[in-house]
């Protein structure tokens, strides 16, 4: 399943991430890597999500929830 696939108040496994090399490597070095624990707090419209990794709360828009896999 996807991120953005997600409902509030669950928490997932990052599996998987499909995005562009330098968006990949930027949200690693924000602390999203394989095997990460994600909670899913909030979702917003236009399929924002607000999501928590690792003690941060972040936003991630549905162009990229959509290339996180999760399980």
């Amino acid at each position: 399943m996807y991120l953005c696939d997600g409902t509030v108040g669950n928490s997932y496994k990052v599996k998987e991430i499909k995005l562009p090399i330098n968006i990949e490597k930027r949200l690693e070095a924000l602390g999203m890597t394989q095997g990460t624990p994600i909670e899913v707090l909030n979702s917003k419209g236009h399929g924002i999500l607000i999501v928590k990794i690792r003690g941060t709360r972040f936003a991630l828009g549905r162009n990229i929830t959509k290339n996180i896999l999760v399980g």
